[in-house]
């Protein structure tokens, strides 16, 4: 693990080369006035691993959008509940993916009901950067990702998917639990603890080096939804926004009362107006639960952003949401939110 003292030099010498030399990208990036640390935060206990991945690319001075694209591809390649393959399939018995990803010019990309791709985030990318579209669903996002190479991977649950998904048959009753992603009965894994069903979407969001911001989103959706259902995670606006100027954010939670208020892109407007990030999170989360009324208490909603000064925070509408930070102060943290409803 590299000290402080060596991070900073290594940065300040990768700065100085691409101050240099030419950009290979077909975009420059602009050094920003106030660039902030490198940084990367992401929900739930499994950003930590993500993180890791993450911070392989900003740790050699490399570009906010890589990170959070390798950030999350490490989540998706695990057997986990609720994001890639490994996820639980709908009430069809098929599992289906979304994922979306935002960089620091308004570039972005999302993919909805995608079967069979491993890394639904790379899709989202190539749908960013080689279409004209923003987003490409259901059969024809699958045609589009096999036309750029990807595999097609068998139509088979994980063994964890298939026990859940029998289970679910035996009553077919939806009813999403909150904080399931919690509920995880296996051995604990990792330095925090928590099982592979420790988790629900995983939304990322970091800054680089020059300061520029980028975010990634991605999940296999609710367990058991009706098919064809979408929640907020590949929506921009909904589940991620970022505005460079300004910050970014992402939700996680109930994805339908995401949407109702397009959660994210409200966080990023509440910054606007001056609000830290966990003080725009939490008016976010505010107005989710006066929209809900009594109801509140039936659902989870939490939101994680990060403002163009390097400031993070995150808050969530009732106990239990945590997210994972790395930076090069602090190589590895969990943060434990706070809440709304006591």
């Amino acid at each position: 693990m590299p000290t402080r003292r060596k991070f900073l030099t290594s940065s300040a010498a990768s700065l100085a080369v691409l101050a240099t030399s030419q950009s290979t990208e077909a975009v420059a990036l602009p050094l920003l006035p106030a660039a902030g640390k490198p940084l990367v935060i992401s929900t739930w206990n499994d950003g930590i691993a993500a993180n890791l991945g993450a911070w392989k690319i900003l740790s050699k001075g490399g570009r906010a959008l890589d990170a959070v694209e390798a950030g999350v591809m490490v989540t998706e390649a695990s057997q986990n509940c609720c994001v890639g393959l490994g996820g639980n399939p709908d009430r069809d018995g098929i599992v289906t993916l979304d994922a979306c990803i935002m960089d620091e010019q308004f570039n972005c990309g999302s993919v909805a009901a995608l079967e069979r791709i491993k890394h639904p985030i790379q899709v989202a990318r190539r749908i960013m950067e080689r279409t004209p579209h923003v987003m490409l669903v259901g059969e024809g996002a699958q045609q589009f990702a096999v036309a750029q190479g990807f595999a097609l991977e068998p139509q088979k649950l994980s063994p964890d998917a298939e026990k859940a998904y029998r289970e679910w048959l035996k009553t077919s009753e939806y009813k999403p639990i909150v904080n399931i992603e919690n509920s995880g009965n296996k051995k604990p894994v990792g330095p925090v603890g928590g099982g592979p069903n420790n988790h629900d979407t995983i939304a990322m969001l970091a800054q680089d080096a020059r300061g520029n911001l980028s975010g990634s989103c991605t999940t296999s959706g609710m367990g058991f939804k009706m098919r064809g259902r979408l929640g907020d995670s590949p929506l921009i606006g909904s589940g991620l926004y970022v505005d460079n100027a300004v910050g970014a954010a992402a939700a996680t939670g109930q994805g339908e009362d995401v949407i109702r208020m397009a959660g994210a892109h409200t966080v990023v407007e509440f910054m606007r107006q001056g609000l830290a990030p966990k003080a725009a999170c939490k008016a976010a989360v505010e107005r989710i639960a006066k929209i809900k009324g009594t109801k509140a208490r039936d659902i989870q909603v939490c939101f994680i952003a990060v403002n163009n000064q390097g400031q993070h925070g995150a808050f969530a509408l009732q106990k239990g949401f945590s997210y994972a930070v790395c930076d090069a102060s602090n190589q590895q943290q969990l943060v434990q939110s706070e809440y709304l409803l006591k």
